[in-house]
């Protein structure tokens, strides 16, 4: 009878999305990016959420966001099927005339298909920003958006994709992992983004993920927000799961960061990270 009572439980953790938002500071934001806020996408890893990912879409829709941002591990396994991220980006498309930003993540490098997926997805309307660097403009003002290549498989070139940035205005990296913390607070980034840990998928009450891979044994930055300097790291627990296809105290999540310049009282739902 106890496993039986535990199914429900099971379900749920595995199936239901959580929102997480945050108010992220960002030292002389430009009053046009005041309240600009990020939708972070993370580890999909093959996962349908309804028949062409309606249950997500729907749930995304909901939200007001000015830029989406996609951190790979989008497929899984040794027979990945990339429809359910093309599903999600042509579901936004439809409704979103922002951009779309992403970067690769290990998984799914795995078959050494992350070029043919890049290209996929660049099709279905994502910008897909490998050791690059995008603008947002609006206006005169700007927010330079750093993407680099899956850190694990080591093929991210930060400093590299540093060297198109500028000095006046904000940055913001999309990394699929948070190896490269350390280095995005020396060069001076504000917000990094990233996914890979999925909250360690079986979490341990007070003590967090127990072991990510690549990360090892209760890795420092597993989920939620960390500060260096002037730097914010947003991990985010992701959609899917690889492995075990379980989640346990970790329900799947999408983050919300919105910037401002000074962080005001945090209305109810959201977590200053000041």
């Amino acid at each position: 009878m106890g496993t039986l009572a535990a199914l429900p439980y099971l379900y749920l953790e595995k199936e239901s999305v959580r929102i997480r938002r945050y108010l992220v500071p960002v030292q002389d934001l430009p009053r046009a990016f005041e309240g600009f806020t990020i939708l972070h996408l993370s580890d999909l890893h093959d996962k349908e959420y309804g028949p062409e990912g309606e249950l997500l879409l729907a749930l995304v829709q909901r939200e007001r966001f000015d830029m989406v941002a996609l951190t790979g591990d989008l497929v899984v396994g040794t027979a990945p099927s990339l429809k359910p991220a093309l599903d999600l980006v042509a579901g936004i498309k439809k409704f979103f005339g922002g951009p779309i930003f992403s970067v690769p993540g290990n998984h799914d490098w795995r078959l050494d298909r992350g070029e043919e997926f890049n290209e996929r997805l660049r099709q279905a309307g994502a910008k897909v920003i490998p050791n690059q660097t995008a603008v947002v403009e609006k206006g005169d003002e700007r927010l330079q958006v750093v993407g680099i290549d899956d850190p694990v498989t080591r093929r991210a070139r930060l400093a590299q994709a540093m060297d198109d940035t500028g000095a006046e205005s904000p940055v913001v990296l999309l990394s699929h992992s948070p190896h490269p913390f350390p280095l995005a607070a020396k060069l001076g980034v504000d917000l990094m983004l990233c996914g890979h840990t999925h909250g360690g998928q079986l979490r341990l009450p007070l003590l967090g993920a127990a072991f990510v891979p690549a990360m090892g044994f209760f890795p420092p930055w597993d989920l939620g927000v960390f500060r260096k300097g002037k730097t914010t790291l947003i991990v985010s627990g992701g959609l899917g799961e690889s492995g075990i296809p379980l989640r346990i105290n970790i329900r799947p999540e999408l983050t919300l960061a919105t910037l401002v310049n000074r962080l005001p009282e945090a209305p109810s739902g959201w977590d200053a990270t000041g």
